[in-house]
């Protein structure tokens, strides 16, 4: 027989789904025919009815005998037919073939009761209890039935029995409750007793603490609270004092209370203890005093920074807050030793910038044990210490060995402090340590010292136009001007300088002060030798109108922006003429005649400008009337020489 082949491979028009088949299936399903109702008229149907009910229960049960659900279908129907025995028949052959199934015995237990056979539903709990010790709702069963029929004793030997199986702690406390209903509290105190012999565990007893609470019995209750703590000291967590806290509390027992929640934060370790904190806390604010607020507020603090601390040992941040705050409240010696604890953890890479935040902390040490200790040899100590710490040949601190020197002064130890400061800049010279010493030296008048040093200073650095100047300011100050004008001669003459504009104005303004003006006409004419900038001819003119000794003050002024204005055009540029031109208008607006500048103020004139890829940008630039007019002669010039050129070629031709 030859196969089948498909001629047409392309997708249908019109597409089926599984859906689709489903949903039509299920639509053409027939509709069941209902059963017809069987009414029963005498007692033979009744009878025939029964027995085919039961032919038809026996086959099922025949096909699969380990149908439990078959099996108390048929013992509930034979139940509703009033057929107690044949009932009891048919779970009895139940468990024959499944003793240990937990439902039947519920059920069969269930009917017995229902019918109110007390005996025999005790005989069924007695047997099933037996045979399924391990199974609490057996057991709950048969409580509950010798509570319902008020059988006290005999519910009480039920529970004997059961507890000798050792169930779980719910099968305890309802044994407990059973006995409390029944006002018993002896015997359930006994059963307690029992109870945490069995499950030694915190929550249990203090289950048991509660109850003797609630029962007014405090002195039995704080017994089990302190056994407890005696008994399962490593198994008491902070729930646990935490609960005995607020007994006390709610027995008015405050100190008590604050006892138990001291030794608690004395005893748990880090890390267990955060809802302590926090229940102390609110205690305290609640019971307590300011100072017993505070004192839980840092103790939570502290264990606060050691976390941080644990994390990180080299985040000196924390450190200053956790010192800061053990000043504020801490002892001395705990203070220390926080101290000593901080300067160990020396930064693990040589890097000024690392260095910079732990060199604080020694300098924080010693200013606490010289201020707040009064205890001059120990903070001597510290920075010696400190100074041998610092590894001086990659960077050094000229705070530390300031502050060392400013400490010795203080101690009366003047000469060792220069030593230190003299070592300091022998060794490692630094700007800060020059004028820290030099400092020192003026603070106690010693002059001659302070030279030597600025000359040192200057030996060292040529090129600090401040140190010249401070030096110049010094002599000045002692009245020596021939000696304060040489060195400014001689720092005007060093062949570099960081910032000479600043040199030059300062022996300008210092001759001006002195009323020199001859001698400031000729500083700025060597200034202009060496440099044409046009902020310089702006003040060498408003010096001119400043000057004292020349009754023609405005005229002198006005002359040099002329002479400066006549050759800005070729030597500056646009900005610096408008800066000019602006200068000498505000001048004349001041002290002379503003119309002479107005001509000359610059146009400013929006323009473009083609950029290099090609794009235009557009910006704002000056324009003179000078250079207009002189455009204007250009243009003249050029038109003239082109019609010369045309001229001519007339005549040739």
């Amino acid at each position: 027989m030859s196969e089948l082949q498909v001629k047409n491979k392309q997708p249908a028009a019109i597409q089926i789904t599984a859906e689709q088949l489903l949903r039509e299936a299920k639509d053409r399903q027939d509709k069941p025919i209902p059963l017809p109702k069987q009414q029963i008229v005498d007692k033979e149907e009744l009878l025939e009815y029964q027995l085919t009910k039961r032919r038809d229960f026996e086959n099922t049960i025949q096909r699969n005998r380990m149908a439990i659900g078959a099996w108390l279908k048929y013992a509930q129907w034979e139940e509703r037919q009033n057929e107690l025995e044949r009932s009891r028949s048919i779970y009895e052959r139940c468990l024959e073939n499944d003793p240990r199934n937990q439902v039947v015995w519920l059920k069969y237990a269930e009917m017995e009761m229902k019918h109110k056979n007390v005996n025999r539903a005790r005989n069924v709990l007695d047997r099933c209890t037996m045979l399924l010790p391990r199974v609490d709702m057996l057991w709950y069963k048969y409580t509950y039935m010798e509570e319902l029929l008020d059988n006290i004793d005999g519910c009480r030997r039920v529970f004997e029995r059961w507890m000798e199986w050792d169930p779980n702690e719910d099968a305890w406390m309802q044994y407990v409750k059973f006995e409390q209903r029944y006002h018993e509290f002896e015997k359930a105190r006994s059963v307690f007793q029992r109870f945490v012999t069995a499950f030694p565990e915190p929550k249990n007893w203090l289950k048991w603490a509660k109850f003797e609470e609630s029962n007014l019995k405090i002195d039995k209750a704080r017994e089990i609270y302190e056994q407890l703590l005696t008994t399962l000291p490593d198994y008491c967590d902070q729930n646990v004092y935490i609960s005995f806290a607020k007994f006390e509390t709610r027995q008015k027992e405050h100190e008590r209370a604050r006892m138990i929640y001291k030794y608690a934060i004395d005893t748990l370790p880090e890390g267990k203890k955060e809802n302590l904190y926090n229940v102390y806390t609110q205690f305290e604010k609640q019971f307590g005093d300011k100072e017993g607020t505070e004192s839980v507020i840092i103790q939570k603090r502290r264990i606060k920074y050691e976390e941080e601390l644990m994390k990180n040992q080299y985040n000196y941040d924390i450190w200053f807050d956790y010192l800061r705050l053990e000043e504020t409240h801490g002892v001395p010696d705990k203070i220390r030793e926080l101290y000593e604890r901080a300067i160990a953890q020396k930064p693990p890479i040589e890097e000024k910038r690392v260095w910079r935040r732990y060199i604080f902390i020694w300098i924080y040490y010693a200013v606490w044990e010289e201020l707040e200790q009064q205890n001059p040899e120990r903070a001597r100590q510290v920075y010696v210490s400190c100074l041998d710490t610092i590894p001086h040949q990659s960077f050094t601190f000229a705070k530390i060995w300031t502050l060392y020197c400013k400490f010795l002064v203080r101690q009366g130890e003047l000469e060792r402090a220069r030593r230190v400061f003299g070592g300091a800049i022998g060794k490692f010279p630094k700007e800060k340590l020059f004028k820290d010493y030099i400092a020192l030296e003026l603070s106690l008048r010693e002059f001659d010292r302070v030279r030597v040093l600025y000359e040192k200073y200057l030996e060292w650095s040529p090129v600090n136009c401040a140190a010249w100047i401070k030096y110049a300011e010094l002599e000045r100050m002692v009245g020596d001007l021939e000696r304060c004008r040489g060195i400014f001669e001689i720092a005007i003459q060093q062949p570099e300088l960081d910032m000479p504009e600043v040199l030059w104005k300062a022996y300008i303004d210092f001759e001006q002060e002195e009323g020199e003006y001859q001698k400031v006409r000729e500083l700025y004419k060597r200034l202009l030798e060496r440099t044409n900038h046009v902020k310089v001819h702006i003040a060498r003119a408003k010096f001119e109108y400043e000057a004292l000794d020349n009754p023609e003050r405005v005229e002198a002024a006005r002359s040099v922006f002329e002479q400066v204005y006549k050759m800005a055009k070729q030597q500056f540029t646009k900005q610096d003429r408008t800066l000019l031109v602006e200068e000498w208008h505000q001048f004349e607006k001041e002290h002379g005649d503003p119309s002479i500048t107005e001509s000359k103020l610059p146009k400013k004139v929006k323009k473009r400008r083609r950029l290099e890829d090609g794009g235009w940008e557009e910006y704002f630039d000056y324009v003179f009337d000078d250079d207009e007019q002189v455009q204007n002669v250009k243009l003249l010039e050029m038109a003239h020489r082109w019609k010369m050129q045309a001229s001519s070629s007339d005549e040739d031709e």
